[in-house]
C-alpha cells in the first residue's frame, strides 16, 4: 500500500476516492519510564523510552489506517496527517492518531 502526506502520487492517475480512513493508538506511560525521563530532564539528554513508545504508537496508528483503507478496496492513502495528544488523568496516556484519504490508483 502506498502512503504519503502529499495529496497525490506523482506519475499515478487517481481513479477513485474511497473515503477518509483513520487509526488510533493509546498507550499508557510506565512509572519507571516516567522516573527516568524526569531524571533525564534534570541532567539533559533524550528519553529513549518515550521515543520508543512514540514510535510504537505511530506504527500502530498507521497500520490501523492502512488496514481500513484495504477494507475500502484502496491501494493508497494520501494526505496523511499524524497527531499526538496526551489524555487521561494528569496526561498519563499518549494518543496518536493517523488520518488520510483512501484512494485507488492505476
Amino acid at each position: 500500500m502506498l502512503t504519503t502526506t502529499t495529496h497525490s502520487i506523482e506519475g499515478k492517475e487517481n481513479s477513485d476516492y474511497k473515503g477518509i480512513v483513520h487509526g488510533e493508538a493509546i498507550l499508557g506511560a510506565n512509572v519507571f519510564k516516567d522516573l527516568f525521563a524526569g531524571i533525564r530532564d534534570i541532567v539533559g539528554g533524550r528519553s529513549g523510552a518515550y521515543e520508543d513508545e512514540l514510535k510504537k504508537a505511530r506504527q500502530i496508528a498507521l497500520h490501523e489506517m492502512t488496514e481500513e483503507a484495504t477494507r475500502f478496496g484502496a491501494n493508497a492513502v494520501i494526505g496523511i496527517d499524524i497527531d499526538y495528544e496526551t489524555v487521561g488523568s494528569n496526561g498519563s496516556m499518549l494518543m496518536v492518531t493517523a488520518t488520510g484519504t483512501a484512494v485507488s490508483y492505476r
